[in-house]
């Protein structure tokens, strides 16, 4: 039986648990039939079930994912404890961290100033420490009851009476019990189950499980040796019992031997799996949209560019040539278009579709807000309705005669290209003959929506389930190398890296709220002056109805102050033609300072807008930030983005304001977000926390990416056999969460 299928029936008490990897893990036993009494260490961990009794702990052990013995092995100490020595009571040091021991001569609850648990040890030496314990059971009063050796570890602070520790980690001893050998690793865990609970349950997998080298020899030649790191199974056991000599700041920081070749191996099972997938969807069929010669007066392609009033970049030209051609193809598509705020991508989407209607396909194209779906249908209309193309607009609140045309032009055929927003992927939703889907600020959507969507091309091909439409992903978040080259490697990568002529620089200003008044005064002259402004409210607590209060207060305060100008709102509970009304009164100048929440962080394209006030900045990530200044400078005028921030500031919210004030480059802004918070924000919902990296790190661990993934090619190519039993030990089945 394969590892991966060995499920995890309870934790393991006996030391002599079967070597056979396929026995299933022991169920704890207590009194034998016979009358005999299993050993302590079983007894302790034996509690009778009771009629509604909480979760046991081999349960909860399954909620952290630990499924299987192989699953145990694999779930490695994030740091060590040493309880190799013990340091007399008479050394300790206040400040330290260290392990004493001590019998106890004192044991009493008291009152004052609350109440609590004294217990006083003293060493062999005479010397006394005291332990306090401001939350306790009974049992554990009875635990250390006087005339017990404890033995103790935690952190010594100086008290009234002495030396003391509170709340150390202790367990009774006798006085000839040894020191352990190695450093006490500690798992990450889940309430109730405790570090005695899982290191015995790892300790009885390791003891079962062989971990066999499933590297071929040739592979392991060609990378692991350049690496100097040990077998895996050294490597394993070196990280579960480190030897009490060992590096502890390596062994913790990640940078040990043993440690380099986990991370390999599972940076080496990420490439697998994309690599394998990119490869797999060579394999399905998708529509073959050829490219009309330029010469024909019906290519659509063509009259839209002449229609232009402007030229196209070299970037967008690149990109427009890669994503062309890869439409031509009979296998689907799978590309990321990325590009900096106002890098023109919606022009690339739009000639996109243009191939696909010219080859006689549809498009659709589902952005995650309405008020973007929105500015996303305004303009594709306005370029190629006049070309004789019919596009659809279907959002939740559309009426129920408006949203039935809609539907019936996309069933139909009627509709060449259909925009909205998830109310594409509503079952009611079909598609005459879909081959192209687009998918705006993608890292919003989650897999199971971006399946649904592609699924609409498989009903309109005759029921071919290895049909795909091609697909194009749109993000205005760029991806930082690292994280292209690991979580995106299934994925083919167009990057606009230039911005149109004509964007004017965005000045960005740090400014304490306590000058708030000035800043309405700013913000009063630029409107007096023919300018418009947004004033951007935060996102408190991650609440809604908070942050709709703080926009509709804000909204009152200045349209009081601002008497002269005419302030309009805009935030998520508005009704959407509400919504509409007032963003079209501000695109035509007839609202000055608009006050809004995030809903116009992006596809709000306003040429006039030249000031952005955004309050409370330091409650905005990087990447949202970037968005938000993507409104100013989209005209000739000199723009300004302020930035107005609460103190004190945390040092990751003064690192984030700090990058927005040196640079308005997405990329180099997206570089130092994922060394301040990580991938998860890159990734949004395109995989879920389980398919995450657990133990490689991007940022100091990238220097094994580019060994990785040329063995990858290298095991794809010569060893399929050894890539998928690579691929079931290390992902198993949160494989599937790579391949969305």
């Amino acid at each position: 039986m394969p590892l991966s299928d060995r499920r995890l029936a309870s934790v393991p008490d006996a030391p002599d648990a079967a070597d056979d990897p396929g026995t299933p893990v022991a169920k704890p036993r207590g009194r034998t039939k016979t009358g005999g009494v299993e050993p302590a260490e079983a007894l302790k961990s034996q509690k009778k079930p009771a009629a509604s009794a909480p979760a046991k702990p081999a349960d909860k052990l399954a909620k952290l994912g630990l499924k299987s013995d192989i699953d145990l092995v694999l779930h490695l100490p994030m740091r060590y404890e040493d309880e190799t020595t013990l340091t007399p009571i008479g050394e300790l040091i206040p400040g330290d961290n260290t392990q004493t021991e001590g019998v106890v001569f004192e044991n009493e609850i008291a009152y004052r100033p609350r109440r609590q648990l004294l217990v006083k040890i003293q060493d062999d030496a005479g010397d006394q420490l005291t332990l306090r314990f401001l939350n306790f059971y009974g049992s554990q009063v009875k635990q250390m009851a006087v005339g017990v050796r404890l033995r103790v570890r935690g952190d010594v602070r100086g008290g009234f009476f002495g030396l003391e520790m509170v709340h150390p980690a202790l367990r009774p001893v006798d006085e000839d019990t040894p020191l352990p050998q190695a450093l006490t690793p500690v798992y990450p865990s889940t309430a109730g189950v405790s570090q005695a609970y899982l290191r015995k349950a790892i300790d009885g997998a390791l003891k079962r499980v062989s971990l066999p080298e499933l590297l071929p020899e040739k592979i392991s030649r060609a990378y692991l040796e350049p690496l100097n790191v040990p077998g895996l199974l050294d490597a394993v056991n070196t990280l579960h019992h480190p030897r009490a000599d060992s590096d502890e700041t390596a062994l913790v920081d990640g940078t040990h031997p043993a440690w380099t070749r986990i991370k390999f191996e599972e940076l080496l099972a990420q490439q697998l799996s994309l690599k394998r997938a990119h490869e797999e969807r060579r394999t399905r069929a998708a529509p073959a949209m050829p490219r009309r010669s330029i010469d024909e007066p019906e290519c659509l392609s063509a009259r839209f560019l002449k229609a232009l009033p402007f030229r196209l970049t070299g970037a967008q030209e690149r990109v427009c040539a890669e994503i062309a051609g890869e439409l031509t193809l009979p296998h689907p598509m799978q590309r990321l278009l990325q590009g900096d705020v106002g890098s023109g991508k919606t022009i690339v989407a739009a000639l996109a579709a243009a191939q696909a209607i010219d080859a006689g396909y549809q498009a659709a194209l589902m952005a995650p807000t309405e008020i973007l779906a929105e500015q996303h249908a305004r303009k594709l209309r306005g370029w190629l309705e006049p070309l004789g193309v019919t596009v659809a607009w279907l959002a939740g609140s559309l009426k129920a005669k408006e949203k039935r045309a809609a539907l019936e032009a996309a069933a139909s055929g009627g509709a060449q290209l259909v925009i909205g927003t998830h109310a594409i992927i509503q079952d009611a939703v079909e598609f005459a003959r879909l081959g192209l889907v687009i998918v705006d600020e993608q890292h919003r959507f989650g897999v199971a929506q971006r399946l649904a969507l592609r699924a609409k091309a498989q009903n309109a091909a005759d029921g071919r389930r290895d049909f795909q439409p091609h697909q194009l992903m749109m993000s205005a978040t760029p991806i930082p190398r690292t994280l292209a080259m690991t979580y995106y490697a299934d994925l083919d990568v167009s990057t606009i890296d230039e911005l149109p002529p004509g964007r004017t620089p965005i000045l960005t200003k740090l400014v304490s709220d306590a000058r708030r008044e000035e800043v309405i005064g700013r913000v009063r002259e630029a409107a007096l002056t023919g300018r418009q402004v947004y004033w951007v409210c935060p996102l408190i607590e991650e609440s809604e109805t908070l942050q709709l209060q703080t926009a509709v207060e804000t909204y009152e305060t200045l349209a009081a102050t601002l008497r002269e100008l005419c302030v309009g709102l805009v935030h998520g509970r508005l009704a959407p033609a509400e919504k509409a009304a007032v963003m079209d009164a501000f695109t035509r100048n007839e609202v000055q300072l608009l006050v809004a929440t995030t809903v116009i962080e992006v596809g709000v394209d306003v040429p006039n807008a030249s000031l952005m006030v955004i309050e409370h900045a330091e409650r905005f990530g990087l990447a949202q930030l970037h968005q938000l200044r993507g409104r100013v400078g989209r005209g000739s005028a000199a723009s300004v983005c302020v930035l107005m921030y609460a103190g004190p500031l945390s040092q990751t919210a003064r690192s984030r304001l700090q990058t927005m004030r040196e640079t308005t480059d997405g990329f180099e802004i997206a570089r130092r977000d994922l060394e301040i918070r990580g991938p998860g924000e890159f990734l949004g919902a395109r995989q879920s926390g389980e398919a995450m990296l657990r133990f490689a790190s991007l940022e100091n661990d990238g220097w094994l990416i580019d060994p990785a993934r040329a063995a990858a090619d290298h095991m794809l190519k010569e060893f399929p056999d050894a890539v998928t039993r690579h691929l079931t030990r290390w992902l198993g089945a949160r494989e599937q969460y790579l391949k969305a």
